[in-house]
């Protein structure tokens, strides 16, 4: 009899498991949010992290994406007003490559967040470094070390 009643136990734990609301990603009972395309919105984004993402800044690689799920609900870049700002350990991704591989210890390392904080620039997206990090670095807001700032 006990081993009956552990069979059941088991199946039914197991039909539990292998029902669809047991396999459901939690994330899909969440409700879409949904703008409004004739809208204007504004964004700042705090980007203090040197954390990489496909193989770029994590913070510049979501600010991509969030301009992406924009467009996909038909707003277009003109109708956003985004800022980053850069702070701290994140500030090292807008230098030159020269610099970048003098802080780093690298004569080879190649400053992959150049080219998308170009086209971030290029869709209207305004990019600032703190004035902090600039200060403590001993850099300059014409300084010709950094990437795309100057």
């Amino acid at each position: 009899m006990k081993l009956i009643r552990i069979f059941f136990m088991a199946w039914g734990a197991w039909g539990l498991l292998a029902s669809p609301l047991a396999q459901a990603d939690p994330f899909d009972l969440r409700p879409l949010v949904k703008v409004e395309a004739n809208r204007s919105y504004k964004v700042v984004y705090d980007i203090h992290s040197d954390a990489i993402a496909a193989g770029i800044s994590k913070g510049l690689y979501y600010a991509r994406g969030l301009i992406e799920a924009f467009g996909k609900q038909d707003v277009k870049p003109g109708q956003l007003d985004i800022h980053l700002v850069l702070h701290g350990d994140a500030a090292q991704f807008l230098l030159i490559d020269d610099t970048y591989q003098q802080m780093l210890g690298d004569p080879f390392a190649a400053n992959l967040n150049a080219k998308i904080v170009h086209d971030l620039l290029g869709l209207g997206v305004k990019v600032e470094i703190c004035h902090s990090v600039m200060k403590a670095k001993g850099w300059t807001a014409d300084d010709p070390t950094m990437c795309c700032l100057a």
